[in-house]
C-alpha cells in the first residue's frame, strides 16, 4: 500500500532579481512613527484633502459612464491638456497624439522608460542622492548604474564629474529638478551646460520633474522642455498626484518626442496597459483652470516659511529649500548619532519622524543631514515644531 505520510513540499530555489533591495526606509520609518504616535514628516505626501472640485469632476466622470478601458496612451483630452500646459509654461509644443503618454504615476513612468531604452550592459548615469527607485529600475533592465555625486552640502551638479562618467556605453542620464531629497532646483545655466555636454552624444535624458510646480522665492522651474537640445533627447516625467494633492491616485505623464514615446508605449502597454479612466476624465476637466497649479508655489512657500521659522529656533542648521515640499537640516550641532540612528531617536524620543539623507545613496553616505516633509496641515507642522523646540 502507498504510504499515507505526506512528504514535505519542495520549495523551488529562487534567485532574486534585486538581492540588495529590502524594505525601504520610508516604510520602516512610517511604521515606527505609527508605533510611537510621532508626527510623520518623513514620507512625502500631504495630510490634507484635495480640492473638492477635483473629486466632483472624477465623480461626474463615473456617473457619465467613463468606467471602461481608455485608450492605451491615455484619453486625448488629458493628453491635450498636458500639451497645452507645457507649451504655455515651457514654450515647447508636444503633439498629444504621439508625444504625451499618461502613466500609472511617475514611478511606473520611470521604470517603463528604463525598460524601453536600457539594454543589458548599458550604462545609466545617476546623480546621488536620488529617488530610491532609480537604481533598482536600472538593475531590472540589466543596465549598469554609474553613480555620480552631487556636490556635498550644496547638492549642485558637478559637470566635470558628469563628463568624466560619460562613456561609449552611456545610454542615458537621469536628472531630477526640483530635487528630492535636497530641495534644490537646477538653474538655467546648469541646464544649458547639460545641453552642451550632451550635444555631441547619443545619450538620452530622463528628466524627473514631478515637483515642477513647487518652486519658491520667485524662481522659475527650468524644464528640459525649455531647451531644444535637451527636449529632443528627453523623456520628461511629471505627476498629477504631486500637483493636485492626490498621491494615492497614482497618475502621471511622460512627454517625449514621437520616436521615444513609441518605445515607451511598447513597454507601457504590457506593464499596466492603461490608467484609471474616470480619474483621467476628471483631471482633464480640472486642468482647464490653470490657477489650480499656478497657485502652488505660494501655497507651499507659506508652509515652507512657517516650518523654517520654527526650525530656526532649534539647533538644526537649515539648508536652502528652493523647491519641492522638503526641508533638509544639518544635525551636527544636535547629535553625534548617524543619520539613521538620529531619525529613529527623533521618532521614539521626540515624536517627530524625518528621513536620513543617507537613504538616498547606494553606499549610505552620511553627511549628518535629515529631510523633513512640510506638505502638511498648519496644525500638523505646529505640533511638530512644538516637539522639535526641545532641541
Amino acid at each position: 500500500m502507498p504510504s499515507t505520510e505526506q512528504a514535505t513540499p519542495h520549495s523551488p530555489a529562487l534567485r532574486s532579481r534585486l538581492p540588495e533591495v529590502g524594505t525601504t526606509i520610508f516604510t520602516v520609518m512610517s511604521a515606527l512613527a505609527a508605533e510611537h504616535q510621532a508626527v510623520n514628516l518623513g514620507q512625502g505626501f500631504p495630510d490634507f484633502a484635495c480640492d473638492p472640485a477635483l473629486l466632483d469632476a472624477v465623480s461626474q466622470a463615473m456617473q457619465q459612464g467613463h468606467n471602461q478601458y481608455p485608450p492605451m496612451p491615455g484619453i486625448l483630452p488629458l493628453r491635450q491638456a498636458v500639451a497645452d500646459k507645457m507649451e504655455r509654461l515651457y514654450g515647447h509644443s508636444y503633439r498629444p497624439a504621439d508625444e504625451i503618454t499618461i502613466t500609472a504615476g511617475a514611478t511606473q513612468a520611470i521604470i517603463s522608460i528604463i525598460l524601453a531604452v536600457v539594454h543589458p550592459g548599458d550604462e545609466v548615469i545617476v546623480l546621488e542622492p536620488c529617488y530610491d527607485s532609480y537604481l533598482p529600475n536600472i538593475a531590472l533592465a540589466g543596465g549598469v548604474a554609474v553613480r555620480v555625486p552631487l556636490t556635498p552640502g550644496s547638492f549642485r551638479p558637478d559637470f566635470d564629474k558628469i563628463a568624466a562618467a560619460l562613456s561609449p556605453r552611456t545610454r542615458c542620464i537621469i536628472i531630477n529638478t526640483p530635487h528630492n531629497p535636497s530641495a534644490t532646483i537646477w538653474t538655467e545655466a546648469e541646464m544649458r551646460q547639460l545641453q552642451d555636454l550632451l550635444a555631441p552624444t547619443e545619450v538620452l535624458l530622463i528628466s524627473d520633474e514631478v515637483y515642477e510646480h513647487m518652486v519658491f522665492d520667485g524662481a522659475a522651474h527650468h524644464s528640459a522642455a525649455r531647451f531644444p537640445g535637451l527636449a529632443a533627447r528627453s523623456f520628461i516625467v511629471s505627476s498629477f498626484g504631486k500637483t493636485y494633492h492626490v498621491t494615492g491616485w497614482k497618475v502621471g505623464f511622460v512627454a517625449a518626442p514621437a520616436p521615444l514615446s513609441a518605445e515607451l508605449r511598447k513597454v507601457h502597454q504590457f506593464n499596466v496597459f492603461t490608467v484609471n479612466t474616470p480619474v483621467q476624465h476628471g483631471l482633464a476637466a480640472y486642468m482647464q483652470e490653470p490657477a489650480h497649479y499656478l497657485q502652488l508655489p505660494a501655497f507651499y512657500q507659506a508652509k515652507r516659511d512657517l516650518f523654517r521659522a520654527g526650525l530656526a529656533q532649534t539647533r538644526f542648521r537649515l539648508l536652502p529649500s528652493e523647491g519641492t515640499f522638503f526641508q533638509c537640516a544639518d544635525i551636527s550641532d544636535i547629535s553625534t548619532l548617524s543619520e539613521v540612528d538620529f531619525c529613529r531617536w527623533l521618532t521614539t524620543e521626540i515624536g517627530v519622524t524625518a528621513i536620513p539623507m543617507s537613504a538616498f545613496y547606494r553606499d549610505g553616505f552620511d553627511q549628518k543631514i535629515v529631510r523633513f516633509c512640510f506638505a502638511k496641515e498648519e496644525a500638523t507642522l505646529r505640533t511638530a515644531l512644538q516637539r522639535l523646540a526641545q532641541l
